[in-house]
C-alpha cells in the first residue's frame, strides 16, 4: 500500500500536585513548611524510525498516553515526573492536528518526519505544582496551602504515510507508465487500454547492474485541472513531492510531435500550478510506446518533439526493451546526486 493513514489521540500525563507539610521533628519547634513540588507530567513523542514500515499498528491502539507526575512530598521531596511516551512511525509520515469540523488532510502541520532517529514532541506533560515550601517569605512563614498541577494535554492527529519513491513516473493516463514499471521492476500494477487504469500508486524496486537500487513509483495518470482535484487530482499529486526524481512519459503513438509536446505543458502546468517545489524537481522526459513506429520515424519524432520542449527526451518501448538501459542509467545518475545532496543537507 501507498498511502497508510490513521488518527490517534494523544494525552500528556498531568502534573502532580504540590504538598502541604510542615517539619516535624523531635527538638526542632516550629519547623516551618516543606511541602516538595509535584513532579511533571510526561510528554508524548512521535519519531521516525526504519524499522516501523507501516501505520497499521498505530491506528488500531488510537490511543496514547503518557504517565502523570507524582505529588510533592514533606521533607522538600519532589514528586517522580511522569514516564514520557515516545510512538515509533514509519520514516515518511506527515503530522496534523485534527480540528472540528475540518477535514484530516486539511488539518494544521505538526511535523514532517522525513528522517531517521527525527523526533517532535506532540504533547506537553503538565508541570508539577508547588509545595507550600515555595510560598513562605517574610511576611508569610506558614503557608498552609500549595499548588495543584497543570492539566495535560490532549490532541488529535492525523498521521499520513507517503513513502519515498526514488523515482516517480508522471503523464497523461495511458502514457505507459504501468506498462514500464512491469517491464523495469517486479512490480505488478493493473495494465489496461482504458484511462485511469492505475487507481493508486504503485512501487517497483529495480536493480541495475552495478548493484544500484531504485524505488520507482507509478502515479496515477494526470490530466488538465488535476491539480484542482480533477480526475484522480490532488489524492496522488501531494506524494509525488517525496520523489527525487520524475520521470514524465509521453506516448508516441500519434506520432505527431505537437500532440507529443502539448501532452507534456499539460502534466508540466499541472505539477507547477500544484507546487512550484515540485515543479523544480528534476526531470527526465521519455517518449514511450516507440515500437509502433519505424526506427527512422522514430528518432524524427524524437528529435522534433525534443526541440519543441527544449529538452533532452529519450525513446523507450516497455514492450521490446528499446532506450530502457538509458533510461535507467540516467535515472541512477541524478537520484545518486540528489542522494549525496540529500547527505550533506543540514538537518
Amino acid at each position: 500500500m501507498f498511502l497508510d493513514e490513521a488518527i490517534i489521540e494523544v494525552r500528556s500525563g498531568a502534573g502532580g500536585p504540590g504538598a502541604t507539610s510542615f517539619r516535624r521533628e523531635k527538638y526542632i519547634p516550629k519547623g516551618g513548611p516543606d511541602g516538595g513540588d509535584g513532579g511533571r507530567g510526561g510528554h508524548v513523542y512521535l519519531r521516525a524510525v526504519k524499522q516501523v514500515t507501516t501505520l497499521l499498528d498505530i491506528g488500531r491502539r488510537r490511543i496514547f498516553a503518557a504517565t502523570s507526575g507524582e505529588p510533592g512530598r514533606g521533607g522538600n521531596r519532589t514528586g517522580r515526573q511522569g514516564r514520557d511516551l515516545t510512538i515509533d512511525v514509519p520514516v515518511g509520515t506527515v503530522v496534523r492536528e485534527v480540528a472540528e469540523g475540518v477535514e484530516p488532510r486539511e488539518g494544521h502541520l505538526v511535523a514532517d518526519l522525513t528522517r531517521p532517529g527525527q523526533r517532535v514532541r506532540v504533547a506537553t506533560g503538565g508541570k508539577g505544582g508547588k509545595g507550600n515550601k515555595a510560598f513562605a517569605h517574610a511576611t508569610r512563614q506558614v503557608p498552609k496551602f500549595s499548588q495543584r498541577g497543570l492539566p495535560g494535554e490532549s490532541r488529535r492527529l492525523y498521521l499520513e504515510l507517503k513513502l519515498l519513491a526514488d523515482v516517480g513516473l508522471v503523464g497523461l493516463p495511458n502514457a505507459g507508465k504501468s506498462t514500464l514499471l512491469s517491464r523495469i521492476s517486479a512490480a505488478t500494477p493493473k495494465i489496461g487500454d482504458y484511462p485511469f487504469t492505475t487507481l493508486k500508486p504503485s512501487l517497483g524496486i529495480v536493480e541495475l547492474a552495478d548493484f544500484t537500487r531504485l524505488v520507482f513509483a507509478d502515479i496515477p495518470g494526470l490530466i488538465e485541472g488535476a491539480h484542482l482535484g480533477q480526475g484522480l487530482g490532488t489524492e496522488f499529486l501531494r506524494h509525488i513531492e517525496r520523489t527525487r526524481v520524475l520521470v514524465q512519459l509521453v506516448s508516441a503513438e500519434e506520432g505527431d510531435p505537437e500532440v507529443c509536446a502539448a501532452a507534456f505543458r499539460t502534466v508540466e502546468d499541472e505539477l507547477r500550478l500544484y507546487s512550484e517545489i515540485l515543479a523544480s524537481k528534476p526531470r527526465i522526459v521519455a517518449l514511450s510506446k516507440v515500437d509502433v513506429l519505424a526506427p527512422d520515424d522514430r528518432e524524427e519524432l524524437r528529435r522534433r518533439f525534443s526541440e519543441l520542449i527544449g529538452r533532452n527526451v529519450f525513446a523507450v518501448s516497455a514492450v521490446s526493451g528499446f532506450g530502457l538501459p538509458e533510461l535507467l542509467a540516467e535515472s541512477a545518475r541524478i537520484v545518486g546526486d540528489e542522494r549525496v545532496e540529500d547527505e550533506y543537507a543540514p538537518a
